[in-house]
């Protein structure tokens, strides 16, 4: 996957078959969607692929055990199968996690062992496990940081977990193999039409500095919680269909919560599920709801926020995690389907939703995660039928995703060729400096945010980790992708502002 071929590509081709705007996890897993169907496919993307809210989830591949308690069996039966897909697709970036849930009584005992025995249920033969009881004992045993007072025991259930923003470039990849065009820091920023009807795109490319006019005869708004502003672009009258919601995430190390074994807090005072989960040898404990009234793409986390999240996970556990104890802290916006005023934003439904404007714009937004994949088929298959496109059937159901053993043998090549190639670029992370340079080459890194955050995870870690390594790891990159100072000193600049938002101080 490299950038200056998709721009020969963009150069070349006269006209689309469908036009992606948008690199998160729906956007990707449409190019994909139509790419493997056999379409000319292009997607661009304003910043980095997955750069917002697709990088910073709470790492599940879930059916949605609370939309269960919302009554939306329709949206967990569907979560529950993309579940299965995704854990055989993408074997390598996908994990089964055994969750638990503490109980305090007899009667929640017995009440979220019904929902859960449920759960499994609507897995039919795609379940991952069967739930059961447990005792006192052995909730405290599987959960050796849990406080035992009032403890009655527990449900054990299971899910599955992920590392999304590199399924996100796996996806990228994939897509590219199957034939697509893909570009990052790629801006959409007007379409033409003709008699009323989009047949064609401004694009803005940041790198270059250089402006595109390019055809298609389909265009997909795949934008997540920016999808008002692309629905605008095509009609200012448009009236706003997303209320943003911000979720944040605490990363703390393994010994505060030890063990193999998640811990699912059915409900907290917001009426959220509250979860702790270990994930590249960290715990992530998340997470938050709370309305937003504007959509940024780097989000800050809120002060009340954080206390939220300390003082409900210092409820459950023995050691009390304080400030100080927390490795990195990010935001993510969900793109929640607006609803009747003053419906809270924790019930709002993760449904997704299709809008095809008169101007044949199909529009895909809200969802979540797991179903990415059928969004993407939903989204694609009705881009085919306004277009009057010749209809091919979807085939990612069963299409592997990624090329993990590409990949290895690459990165074996590169540290035969090069001895230092082999060296981590910090000692406590297993990233080397031949991760660093493969995404260079083949995954389409352009800034040390890109690395250090998506291609690497160490950003999402351990932010002052990511900010120690910062000012080697540029080194090395400019030095790969022949930069000038002045771009080495804007890049360190930029992404220690960034890393500040990160860190608890």
């Amino acid at each position: 996957m490299k950038r200056d071929l998709s721009l020969e590509q963009l150069s070349i081709t006269q006209e689309w078959d469908i036009i992606i705007i948008g690199g998160g996890a729906t956007g990707l897993g449409s190019a994909l969607d139509a790419a493997s169907r056999g379409y000319k496919t292009l997607l661009v993307e304003q910043y980095d692929f997955a750069k917002g809210t697709s990088s910073r989830s709470t790492k599940l591949v879930h059916g949605g055990v609370r939309y269960l308690a919302q009554g939306n069996i329709k949206l967990v039966r569907e979560a529950l199968r993309e579940r299965a897909f995704l854990l055989k697709n993408a074997a390598h970036l996908t994990s089964v996690q055994a969750f638990i849930v503490p109980v305090f009584s007899l009667w929640e005992k017995f009440y979220y062992a019904i929902g859960l025995k449920m759960y499994d249920l609507l897995s039919g033969k795609l379940t991952l496990g069967k739930t059961s009881l447990l005792s006192k004992n052995e909730t405290s045993s599987k959960l050796p940081a849990i406080n035992t007072k009032k403890l009655f025991g527990g449900i054990l259930y299971y899910d599955g977990q992920f590392d999304d923003s590199r399924l996100c470039i796996d996806l990228a990849v994939t897509a590219t193999r199957n034939g697509a065009s893909l570009i990052n820091y790629m801006k959409a920023v007007g379409f033409q039409k003709s008699k009323g009807k989009i047949t064609g795109i401004s694009l803005y490319d940041a790198i270059h500095d250089k402006t595109y006019q390019v055809r298609a005869k389909s265009f997909i708004n795949a934008t997540g919680v920016f999808t008002d502003s692309v629905l605008q672009m095509d009609d200012e009258e448009k009236e706003d269909i997303v209320s943003p919601s911000q979720g944040i995430h605490l990363v703390v190390d393994a010994h505060f919560f030890p063990g193999d074994h998640a811990m699912m807090i059915p409900k907290t005072d917001d009426g959220r599920v509250l979860f702790a989960v270990p994930w590249l040898g960290k715990v992530v404990i998340g997470t938050t709801d709370t309305p937003i009234d504007f959509a940024a793409i780097e989000p800050r986390p809120l002060e009340e926020e954080i206390e939220f999240l300390l003082s409900h996970i210092n409820r459950y556990t023995t050691s009390a995690i304080k400030r100080s104890d927390v490795k990195t802290v990010f935001a993510g916006l969900r793109p929640l389907v607006k609803m009747k005023e003053g419906k809270s934003t924790a019930l709002l439904s993760r449904d997704h939703t299709l809008v095809v404007s008169t101007s044949g714009l199909v529009t895909i937004t809200g969802g979540k995660w797991t179903t990415y994949r059928k969004m993407a088929e939903d989204a694609v298959s009705n881009a085919l039928f306004i277009a009057k496109l010749e209809k091919k059937e979807c085939v990612t159901r069963d299409l592997p995703i990624g090329e993990i053993k590409l990949r290895e043998s690459k990165l074996q090549e590169m540290m035969l060729r090069q001895a230092f190639l082999k060296e981590k670029i910090h000692p406590d992370y297993p990233y080397l400096y031949a991760d660093v340079l493969f995404a260079i080459e083949y995954e389409m890194a352009q800034t040390l945010e890109d690395i250090l955050a998506r291609r690497t995870r160490l950003l999402f870690l351990d932010c002052a980790a990511a900010k120690e390594v910062a000012a080697t790891v540029l080194a090395f990159m400019a030095k790969e992708m022949q930069k000038d100072p002045q771009w080495e000193k804007q890049e360190l600049e930029n992404f220690q502002i960034l890393a500040e938002q990160y860190l608890l101080t």
